[in-house]
């Protein structure tokens, strides 16, 4: 599915304000993602897939409406973003396979899903950078945390279990893919938003520039 390499290691340094506290409140996010699953990283995805899920539906949402109120042709974005949030949808669904969540971490799925949703839409209303940076940097630990699952199967302390159906299917894996195959699929997936949702936040910044310039 993927045609190209990506570079696992990228980071963006933050640039101002805005970078910092979605920085921050990544890492916020990271400790007790850290602190609650340990190394429990099947259920640790589940929950985070749920999260990862939402924004490009709420960045979808609020460009199409702004594309119709401005009646200007949207450049790809909401295509994109939904694009995003779908596939991300594909992960969660993929770990609950693998993972088999419990009910209370079921719970936890929707209680934290309708906290986040709420405080991405108003971010992404107003802040729409602030937004996309939280998305690139949160990627960037969602990086970080398949490799480390990719770590920890490679060392025989996670069963490589074989693919769900669901994934084999997805990602037109092998059909005796196992779930580092999985792993490995996702974790590019994910290499990839990130780059995406940095460089938004980019064009973000310079449109402000400009913006600013011209008054």
């Amino acid at each position: 599915m993927h045609t190209h390499e990506t570079d696992l290691t990228l980071h963006h340094k933050p640039q101002d304000l805005g970078d910092r506290i979605a920085l921050g409140f990544v890492k916020m996010l990271r400790f007790f993602a850290d602190t609650f699953f340990a190394k429990r990283y099947g259920h640790r995805a589940v929950v985070l897939e749920t999260v990862a899920a939402v924004p490009g539906m709420v960045g979808g949402l609020l460009q199409h409406l702004k594309a119709i109120r401005h009646i200007r042709d949207d450049q790809g974005w909401i295509r994109t973003l939904l694009d995003e949030a779908e596939n991300e949808r594909m992960h969660l669904m993929t770990f609950i396979e693998i993972a088999r969540p419990t009910l209370f971490e079921r719970a936890v799925v929707m209680i934290t899903q309708a906290i986040f949703y709420n405080c991405y839409f108003f971010l992404y209303l107003f802040a729409p950078r602030t937004a996309h940076r939280v998305v690139g940097y949160f990627e960037e630990e969602a990086v970080i945390s398949y490799t480390q699952y990719l770590t920890e199967i490679d060392a025989g302390r996670h069963e490589n279990v074989p693919a769900p159906q669901i994934a084999i299917d997805y990602w037109k894996l092998p059909a005796d893919a196992r779930l580092r195959d999985v792993v490995i699929a996702v974790r590019t997936d994910e290499a990839e938003h990130r780059d995406v949702n940095h460089g938004f936040a980019d064009e973000l910044g310079r449109r402000q520039e400009r913006t600013a310039a011209a008054a």
